[in-house]
């Protein structure tokens, strides 16, 4: 439990914060979370109650403070290799695609959720399998600030690693030792293929170019209705005609976009 107790009142103030930043609905069965997340910054800076911690975020001129906020209200553990299908799918765009990429434009992929990384860097595993020193690359975006600092080290704990395919976890991480024991590190070159970008789904994106596949997965079950028809429109604006548009298996694109159409339950198509 917090030591700091937070009423209904304030933790409604906190569920419109983030509603209104980023576009997520938090249930009521977050109270909890929140309180426990942000009791160490009312800590930090030496304050009672939440209520004066919203207000600090609401003053306009704390812009690094609501950037912490956003961090700890928004953060989701991950893992290298996620519904291994997507990659598989992954894979064969990749080689269909790879007679054409001398004379035209890369293999873009886009990570719109990345979190720490890990979906990137098993999209980088792939392509680097498939593609080798063929024109691709790799785009990382979160609306946390902290997890795409983790994201750029590359570093884990080996146990996110349980889903990676034996030969990729020889030829592209190197295991801990000593005092990194249990760790994992994605080597350098693989590293370096991937950009990460701040990037708020909520908002009018920045200029991303166009992307062959985009993974937008195991995000939209914190939308309401409207909220995901408006990100899911921004997103796939920036898919190619033809290009694969991937979501959770939980989720389903149905009376949310007809801009793709389903291919297989989770994976999209956009009409080329």
């Amino acid at each position: 439990m917090s030591a700091y107790p937070i009423s209904e009142r304030e933790f409604a103030q906190f569920q419109r914060f983030i509603f209104d930043i980023a576009g997520i609905t938090m249930s009521d069965a977050k109270k909890a979370l929140v309180s426990g997340r942000l009791a160490k910054r009312l800590a930090h800076h030496g304050m009672a109650s939440y209520e004066a911690y919203f207000g600090m975020l609401s003053s306009g001129s704390h812009k690094e403070e609501v950037q912490i906020a956003v961090d700890l209200l928004t953060t989701n553990e991950t893992y290298f290799f996620r519904e291994a299908r997507h990659f598989e799918l992954l894979k064969s765009a990749a080689e269909a695609a790879r007679p054409n990429l001398r004379a035209g434009a890369p293999f873009r992929v886009w990570s719109a959720a990345c979190s720490s990384g890990e979906e990137p860097y098993s999209i980088a595993m792939v392509l680097a399998d498939v593609l080798g020193n063929a024109a691709w690359e790799v785009l990382g975006s979160d609306i946390s600030t902290r997890v795409l600092e983790r994201a750029r080290t590359g570093h884990y704990p080996m146990e996110r690693a349980a889903h990676v395919p034996p030969a990729y976890l020889r030829r592209f991480c190197l295991k801990g030792i000593a005092e990194q024991q249990g760790t994992m590190l994605v080597e350098r070159a693989l590293r370096g293929r991937v950009q990460y970008r701040h990037v708020n789904l909520n908002t009018a994106l920045p200029d991303l170019g166009q992307f062959d596949v985009i993974f937008l997965r195991n995000v939209m079950i914190y939308f309401n209705g409207d909220t995901k028809r408006q990100v899911v429109a921004r997103v796939t604006s920036q898919l190619k005609p033809g290009g694969h548009f991937i979501i959770g298996h939980s989720e389903t694109l149905n009376e949310i976009s007809d801009a793709v159409r389903p291919v297989i339950p989770s994976v999209y198509r956009k009409a080329a």
